[in-house]
Order: structure tokens, then sequence, then C-alpha cells
């Protein structure tokens, strides 16, 4: 539920979430800090910087997303206990169940399967959750440049293109 959430309101990359680190989420100031991402390269699975300099950025994290990255942390120790001495302690939030960093493509399968129980086609990607999340900041009057910043864009024009066909309809 916390990944989905994550893309849905925070308009956060697939790798960017998957590359949260627990010392990166601060409850008491209410921010997520990005700044790596999980990426499955053809040497294997690897942690990497985020996408450009504006991709690293510290967004506010709203209520509801504090809510469910507290109920991620507690199904996250009973996991650790679970795996007892097989656990490796990477300090992400979104993890293997032996606490190695998650496998994009196990998201993936995850997410096509929620898609299939919801009656949703299967065409709509991971990362139309990143432009739901920018569209319905748009409907509700935010304003581009904050768009922007949450979601890392190089430019203002580069999310005013992207957006551009929501607006007309607004």
């Amino acid at each position: 539920e916390a990944i989905f959430a994550l893309a849905l309101t925070l308009g956060m990359r697939r790798g960017e979430i998957l590359g949260v680190r627990w010392a990166d989420v601060d409850f008491e100031h209410g921010v997520i800090r990005i700044s790596q991402a999980v990426q499955r390269l053809a040497t294997g699975l690897t942690i990497t910087e985020v996408k450009t300099e504006r991709s690293r950025r510290v967004l506010a994290m709203p209520d509801s997303i504090a809510r469910v990255l507290r109920l991620r942390r507690a199904r996250q120790a009973q996991e650790r206990l679970l795996a007892g001495l097989h656990w490796k302690d990477t300090g992400l939030c979104f993890t293997a169940p032996t606490g190695g960093p998650l496998e994009p493509i196990t998201l993936h399968r995850a997410y096509k399967k929620l898609l299939t129980a919801a009656n949703l086609p299967a065409t709509v990607r991971f990362h139309d959750l990143r432009h739901s999340a920018a569209s319905l900041l748009l409907a509700q009057g935010v304003h581009l440049r904050a768009i922007m910043e949450l979601l890392g864009h190089s430019s203002i024009s580069l999310t005013a293109n992207t957006y551009s066909h929501v607006q007309p309809a607004m």
C-alpha cells in the first residue's frame, strides 16, 4: 500500500520509491528525502544516485503517507523476525522478505495483479501513477512550479509540456 501511496500522492518514480531508506523518512519534521534509486542493470540489482540533480529533493510528507509508512515499518519488523539470521539490513523501507532491495520486477508483477483484481486495463503502467499525481494536483489548482519541484523535473517547461493535456479539460 505504501509504495502505491507514494507514487500516487507524491508522484515518485518506481526506482526512487524502492530506494527510500528509513533514514530518509523524517516523521518528526514530516519530510522524505529523495537521493537514491534501486535499478536492475545488466550487472544486477543496484542502488544508484537519482536520475538528475533536480531529482534529489525533499518532499513534504502528508499525514496519510506518514500513516502508511509507519504501518510499513511495523510490517517490516515482522518480516525481520521471520527472516531471523537471514535478514540483510539495508535500511531500505521496501525490501525483499530477507531485507535486501526489492526487485523492480516483483513490484511490477504485484501491480499487474492488483490491476487485474480491480478490473482495470493491464496497459496501465506503474509510471502512470506519477502522471495521475501530477494531473490531480493540477486539477486542484496547485501551481505548476510546485508540481515541477515535487516531481523533480529539470524545468517548468518539461512539466508544462507533459501535462498540457490536463489544462484544457480544467
